[in-house]
């Protein structure tokens, strides 16, 4: 994934910079990031924030430990965005 790419998707998530330089997720929003390398996969759930330096990402995590993974951002192939982002979609129906 490209930094650019990631970007638009933090874009999409609604989050904003932080002091820090991390792009922070809304409150009750994280996401889910994908990555492989060298066909092994991993998995980095409930992140909160994230900060792109060169081709490296720093995924701060929502936990009691206040985790923060470091990652190459060509290994980031996907990422799922949870929780309230944006408005909800709208039903079909009696929604």
């Amino acid at each position: 994934m490209t930094g650019e790419f990631l970007q638009t998707i933090l874009k999409t998530a609604q989050s904003k910079a932080d002091k820090e330089g991390f792009s922070t997720l809304p409150d009750g929003a994280s996401l889910t990031l994908y990555l492989a390398h060298d066909g092994v996969g991993l998995t980095v759930n409930r992140v909160e924030a994230v900060r792109i330096q060169g081709n490296g990402v720093e995924a701060r995590v929502h936990s009691s430990k206040r985790e923060v993974f470091m990652l190459e951002l060509g290994d980031v192939f996907a990422v799922t965005l949870e929780g309230s982002i944006g408005s909800p979609p709208k039903r079909a129906g009696f929604g």
